[in-house]
């Protein structure tokens, strides 16, 4: 009677229904999407406001598909994500400026760097290199996060990772103070690294983002496409299942031969990866890396994104990211913001940013505790009591099978 019900569910009823259990029903859908997602640029000014939240949204789907691996795959609570995000953005800073111009002071190190950059001083790499550089750096940086969590569990994880995230963030702030070589210091601190260079990619001209926005969003949707493709094969891969298996049961997981410390730091790593080429792309699109973007905050933004959307959900995660990027950018400081002045409060919307998504939160806890668009095993159990018990066990007897 379950495995019925189990069906009837994933296959869903309607024409809609019987298109997407067809063979290619999916992946033409997806498709058309993207299809629409490239062209829509045309029909907006190059320096469109809301071109700009998209940038923005799309970013933050990278972000949030990444932390989806820990937290969703993996079922390991992370609140210091915003550190990712800082050594993404510190590998460009470092690595695409001036910055470090003191190193071959007259001509600065480049390769394949934009002409624009040429005869400048400091450290200028091509940003395809960056961008491998930083998804390295952040996975280091995820399995030392990681590490000290292994024999953790719950609000424990939650602790020490919000910590690594705070510690992450006072080194940015007073990076200004550390310096490790003669003239050499980590960051500018507050002052921040600035200009950044632009995205220049082969047999394309380099990026402006003070003419056209059009490339910046072309490029993190292409990126987009690239997470989305990494997650979907991670979360069907042999590693995908077990950390699934992991997430159900840690118990029944490491009796079944799941190596558990094998297992997290991967799913730190991946996910810190990916955080690591979202920051490297907004300090690029941004033109400065400023330490006050790596506050504390920022993760539970973050993580507001996947419990909206679903927990585990690929799908979700994207729409729960769009949405909260898109109130926080575009309807709370330009459509509500006005609201309480014009109730006779003093003071705007744009003060209440996180008690709104706290907001948010509570009212899809009690009304859709699954998350916007769930996973189906989630859904299952959260909805029909479906599952409940035996999640860990098949998952593990399909890793070890």
């Amino acid at each position: 009677m379950a495995t019925a019900r189990l069906r009837g569910v994933s296959q869903g009823t309607g024409a809609l229904g019987r298109f997407r259990a067809s063979k290619h029903g999916n992946r033409i859908l997806v498709g058309l999407l993207f299809l629409f997602l490239i062209v829509f640029p045309f029909f907006r000014d190059p320096l469109d406001n809301f071109l700009d939240d998209m940038i923005l949204a799309l970013a933050y789907v990278v972000m949030a598909l990444g932390l989806n691996i820990v937290v969703g795959f993996a079922g390991l609570l992370d609140l210091g994500y915003v550190a990712f995000y800082a050594f993404g953005a510190y590998t460009i800073g470092w690595f695409a400026s001036d910055h470090f111009a003191y190193i071959n002071h007259e001509k600065g190190i480049h390769i394949l760097s934009g002409q624009f950059v040429q005869n400048t001083p400091g450290i200028h790499l091509n940003f395809l290199m960056i961008l491998v550089i930083a998804a390295a750096i952040c996975a280091v940086v995820g399995v030392v996060i990681g590490t000290p969590t292994l024999r953790l569990r719950g609000d424990y994880i939650a602790i020490v990772t919000l910590a690594f995230g705070e510690i992450i963030y006072r080194f940015a702030v007073n990076g200004d103070a550390i310096e490790f070589a003669k003239n050499y210091k980590l960051t500018n601190g507050r002052q921040a690294i600035s200009p950044i260079d632009q995205i220049d990619l082969p047999f394309v001209s380099e990026f402006d983002s003070a003419f056209n926005l059009r490339p910046f969003y072309w490029f993190v949707l292409a990126l987009v496409a690239f997470v989305l493709f990494c997650n979907f094969r991670l979360r069907d891969s042999r590693l995908g299942r077990a950390w699934i298996a992991i997430r159900e049961d840690e118990v029944a997981a490491a009796s079944m031969g799941v190596p558990l410390v094998k297992t997290k730091l991967l799913a730190y790593a991946s996910g810190a990866a990916f955080g690591g080429m979202a920051g490297a792309f907004l300090g690029s699109y941004l033109t400065s890396v400023n330490a006050n973007n790596f506050q504390f905050g920022f993760s539970i933004f973050v993580l507001a994104m996947i419990i909206l959307g679903g927990l585990g959900s690929i799908w979700g995660v994207v729409v729960g990211a769009v949405v909260l990027s898109f109130i926080n950018s575009y309807f709370i400081p330009d459509v509500f913001n006005s609201i309480p002045r014009d109730l006779g409060l003093d003071f705007d919307l744009t003060e209440l940013s996180f008690g709104v998504f706290g907001f948010l939160i509570l009212i899809v806890m009690v009304l859709r505790p699954e998350g916007l668009i769930p996973e189906r095993r989630r859904k299952l159990e959260l909805t029909e009591g479906i599952g409940e018990g035996i999640g860990a066990e098949e998952q593990v007897h399909r890793v070890t099978a």
